[in-house]
């Protein structure tokens, strides 16, 4: 995992912006609102290394078949190169798409959140943080 020289603040803000391109990528006709946390935390990914983590839920039309919608969002991804994706059934048996950038710890996960939303969590290229700033709490 590479150290992309990117801010904490511009680390979120890219991985926002994929969330919502991939939340996007629903159709339209299904879709009742999409939720972005507005602040997120950070994880460990070196000794002197963090990734910025959050999510963004899209509801749908109550009845929608979640799952033929990620397995419609893996295949729209597989086209893609800036991804390697991955497949498979979560412990709840929940189809679910992994999306990660290679070389890079950014990553984000299609799933079936409830019967009625989609969530897509996410975690941003590793940063480091500037000195004297205490990775605990919000961001």
């Amino acid at each position: 995992m590479t150290d992309t020289g990117l801010t904490w603040q511009e680390a979120k803000a890219q991985t926002q912006a994929t969330e919502m391109d991939i939340a996007d990528q629903i159709p339209r006709d299904v879709v009742l609102s999409k939720d972005q946390q507005e602040k997120g935390g950070l994880l460990s990914c070196g000794p002197d290394r963090h990734r910025w983590k959050g999510a963004t839920i899209v509801t749908v039309i109550s009845g929608t078949d979640i799952e033929s919608l990620v397995k419609d969002l893996a295949d729209h991804y597989a086209q893609e190169t800036e991804y390697e994706i991955s497949t498979r059934r979560n412990i709840l048996d929940q189809f679910e798409l992994q999306l990660v950038v290679p070389d890079a710890s950014e990553n984000y996960i299609v799933a079936e959140f409830n019967t009625d939303s989609i969530r897509i969590p996410s975690s941003s290229s590793c940063f480091t943080l500037p000195e004297g700033v205490y990775p605990g709490g919000d961001f």
